[in-house]
């Protein structure tokens, strides 16, 4: 298979394969993390709070001309899941600054979040031109192209953001997904060991290299990075889930329906979790 870091985009897109194991399919479909991984601008989920809202708010009603103040406003409320009002502020913000890449890119993902794939792709393209070294918004439009299926455009606008020095862990995670689709695991492990060295508590990068490490046989490093995923977030489906599928793969029907059961405690519509407990209750 053609090697996607020298052969380019169009080998990537020709190169797709299955994984090794079918029974990693499901799990891998779902380690894109989403939204999970996602910030405005990597702000503090603290900046979501109602008493930050009203802060930036009395800041709004004492420099109602400042950009800045109804971008960071517009953060906040998208933090908070108020994406009507973060639309709001950020159209204000673009009105007032044409030129703000910044809020470009936040809309974008306020779009994103809302399923207005379009006008998200409209704000990435406008965030770009007007700053081409802006890395959130290549990492932004290359999630925007991956949950879409366009693998090799994705794949480009990740390997840009890389290429500006980004620090941002979501390029090297979502990169590395590409190459954990595409059975490049090695190449995988790579990028999600460093997205795990810039947010090392963050469980979704030891999903990811956990699922590439069982994808290589490797259960021992795969068993160590489910379990601390778990360690770091305890309440997320997919690392239970991931779990289970080492005790599965042993034999350990009864552990592996325990692991299963707790990742569907956790989300109910967790398809992996389901099936798998199916799996090992009538096995065990």
């Amino acid at each position: 298979m053609a090697d996607v870091r020298t052969a380019g985009t169009g080998a990537f897109r020709r190169g797709r394969m299955a994984l090794a194991l079918a029974a990693l399919l499901p799990l891998a479909a779902c380690q894109s993390a989403g939204d999970a991984m996602e910030s405005l601008t990597r702000i503090d989920p603290a900046q979501g709070s109602a008493e930050n809202i009203a802060s930036l708010s009395a800041v709004i009603e004492r420099t109602p001309n400042d950009p800045e103040a109804y971008n960071m406003r517009g953060a906040a409320y998208g933090r908070a899941g108020r994406y009507r009002e973060a639309l709001k502020d950020f159209d204000q913000a673009i009105a007032l600054n044409p030129r703000s890449y910044q809020a470009y890119a936040n809309r974008a993902l306020i779009y994103r979040y809302m399923g207005e794939r379009e006008r998200a792709l409209a704000d990435y393209n406008q965030a770009i031109a007007l700053n081409p070294r802006y890395d959130t918004a290549y990492i932004g439009r290359g999630e925007l192209y991956r949950q879409a299926g366009q693998s090799g455009e994705a794949f480009r606008d990740f390997e840009r953001a890389i290429q500006l020095d980004t620090t941002d862990p979501r390029a090297y995670h979502r990169r590395g997904l590409l190459y954990q689709a595409s059975g490049q695991h090695q190449f995988a492990i790579e990028d999600f060991s460093k997205a795990i060295s810039l947010a090392p508590r963050e469980p979704y990068g030891y999903n990811g290299r956990g699922l590439s490490y069982l994808a290589l046989g490797d259960e021992e490093n795969a068993f160590s990075d489910f379990n601390t995923a778990i360690r770091l977030d305890d309440e997320l489906a997919e690392s239970w889930a991931n779990q289970a599928l080492v005790y599965e793969r042993r034999g350990e029907n009864e552990r592996a329906a325990r692991s299963y059961s707790r990742a569907l405690q956790l989300d109910p519509e967790y398809t992996p979790a389901r099936d798998g407990l199916a799996r090992t209750r009538g096995a065990a």
